[in-house]
């Protein structure tokens, strides 16, 4: 009689154990979407005047950079040539 209520035992345990997991995932899933809630209450959307300079600067600086970068690889460019023709020449 006792073996049986042994076998038994671990069967009503790992029944408990599987309630008791997809209840936790189901708690830290409520959590995470009460957190997300509250996170995006605190978004706060740019007003249309702050989009356009914003934009402005994004489209100004992206022009530097590709003055900037062009001309550096001129320069590079140029000095890659004229190493090129001295060690060709000799």
């Amino acid at each position: 009689m006792g073996t049986k209520a042994t076998i038994a035992k671990p069967e009503q345990n790992a029944g408990n154990k599987l309630t008791s997991g997809v209840a936790k995932t189901w708690s830290d899933f409520r959590n995470f979407l009460t957190d997300v809630r509250a996170e995006m209450r605190k978004v706060v959307t740019p007003s249309r005047k702050e989009v356009q300079a914003t934009t402005s600067v994004v489209i100004v600086a992206v022009f530097i950079f590709g003055v900037y970068f062009m001309v550096v690889d001129g320069i590079f460019s140029v000095a890659l040539t004229r190493l090129l023709d001295k060690l060709g020449a000799q």
